[in-house]
């Protein structure tokens, strides 16, 4: 990989985590693997909405994806899971102690007790 081909794929990193919703992924990805039914059901956003930016945290390898039968799960890609953590817990924080991420957590707990992914995706 050549210097302009490394630079590009940095530069793709950094635009993918330049939105909240992105982040949000992330966030809730860092703590368990989760498919697209729980993430709409903690986020409150279109499956849709969803899944778009999932493609885009695939496309610069932040995210991978995993079929399970008829489920497909997503996770932190192994590469990239200790530059994400690191950059969570020392250059941003203060995202994890915000309104939304908050929300985002308690959605979770809920999503888990309620098994969503039973519900929306059984195997």
């Amino acid at each position: 990989m050549g210097k302009n081909d490394k630079i590009a794929e940095r530069l793709g990193v950094l635009k993918a985590l330049s939105d909240t919703t992105r982040i949000r992924i992330l966030l809730l990805l860092a703590d368990r693997d989760l498919c697209v039914c729980e993430l709409v059901f903690i986020l409150k956003m279109e499956q849709s909405r969803i899944s778009h930016q999932l493609r885009r945290l695939r496309k610069v390898d932040l995210v991978k994806s995993e079929r399970e039968i008829k489920r497909v799960m997503y996770s932190i890609s192994p590469a990239r899971k200790d530059f994400l953590l690191s950059l969570f817990d020392r250059l941003i924080p203060e995202v994890k102690d915000t309104l939304e991420s908050k929300q985002d957590r308690a959605n979770l707990r809920v999503c888990l007790e309620k098994d969503i992914r039973g519900i929306c995706c059984p195997v």
